[in-house]
């Protein structure tokens, strides 16, 4: 018997294969302005193709993360603003890999949608690439994924795999760490990705107000900043002892996770200027100081642990590459955690 149905189209199902190939073609030239010396193939291969440079490296160590941006995602929907989130999707991972001395190598992406929109794409994948570039990672691949039915129309998601390589002798756990170091802490450029959740809550039962003359969504668009290239040059510089990237958790959470049991984390308080977007998220939303210290990162987006000796050096060398830093407390004996004061 004749099947009467008419003729099924993968596109009609809302998958538009050639909108994907259309995309490839379009993101090419800002994947080109990441490729690295020991990239070995273009797009479109099945894997991406990255050779080692043993050279570089008496007895490498692979370092390896992944992450997201969070629902951080939907206000960058909700203002129709997706230049800089792909920045923030770089950030999250290769600042992970960061920590523990690692270079990071190469970057792959996985974007998915529920219908693909070559324009929106086009400008998350811009950034990703962005991002790589000032990580100095090469974007080798990625995945998109246009999935009806599992998204909304115009939904998409972000994920981000870094992989970074640092010597053995060179690789930073924190083992070193004792009482008396000295904690530097790097200036962040807002919330970068964590806490959105809560934010967006905020912006709920929050008057639109503007800071220093921008919105407050402009302002929690901020991308994450990367660390990268400034903490590589200040390795050469400094025998840095412990790194921790101040992600979701906050202060309170990160820094002991590269302490041993029997030392802690004194934190002052005082010794940095915290962004006003902080001070308006507490105030917008009531929240108490002990939930916007576990929840945010309040100012400091990374924080370094050198010998005591080695502050002002540090301090001077952060500042000629840029950075805002400020001596934010030290390391004391006793057991682990962080305390404010």
């Amino acid at each position: 018997m004749k099947n009467k149905t008419r003729p099924m189209t993968y596109r009609e199902a809302g998958v538009d294969i050639e909108a994907g190939n259309q995309l490839i073609e379009k993101i090419k030239p800002f994947v080109a302005k990441t490729k690295r010396a020991e990239v070995m193939a273009g797009l479109g291969g099945f894997g991406g193709l990255f050779a080692l440079q043993s050279k570089n490296y008496k007895e490498p160590i692979l370092v390896s993360g992944t992450d997201g941006v969070g629902t951080k995602l939907i206000l960058a929907h909700q203002t129709n603003s997706h230049e800089f989130i792909g920045i923030d999707l770089v950030a999250m991972c290769v600042n992970d890999v960061l920590v523990q001395g690692a270079e990071p190598l190469f970057f792959l992406d996985y974007f998915a949608c529920g219908k693909l929109d070559i324009n929106i794409a086009t400008k998350v994948i811009a950034g990703i690439a962005s991002g790589c570039e000032q990580a100095g990672a090469a974007l080798i691949g990625g995945e998109t994924a246009e999935m009806p039915d599992m998204y909304k129309n115009n939904d998409y998601d972000l994920a981000g795999f870094c992989v970074g390589a640092v010597d053995k002798e060179k690789l930073i756990d924190g083992s070193s760490i004792k009482a008396e170091d000295a904690i530097i802490g790097l200036a962040s450029s807002g919330p970068h990705s964590n806490g959105y959740s809560l934010i967006r809550k905020v912006l709920d039962v929050a008057k639109t107000s503007e800071i220093d003359g921008m919105s407050v969504e402009e302002l929690l668009l901020k991308p994450t900043k990367i660390y990268v290239k400034s903490i590589m040059k200040l390795m050469k510089e400094i025998n840095i002892k412990g790194m921790a990237h101040i992600t979701g958790g906050g202060l309170t959470e990160n820094i002991p996770r590269i302490l041993a049991p029997e030392i802690h984390a004194e934190i002052d308080i005082n010794s940095w200027k915290e962004d006003p977007i902080f001070s308006w998220l507490a105030t917008s939303g009531n929240i108490s100081t002990e939930e916007m210290r576990r929840t945010f990162n309040c100012g400091i987006g990374m924080a370094i642990v050198v010998d005591q000796n080695d502050t002002k050096k540090t301090l001077d060398l952060l500042k000629s590459y840029s950075e805002t830093a400020w001596k934010i407390g030290k390391i004391s004996s006793g057991a682990g955690g962080v305390s404010f004061i």
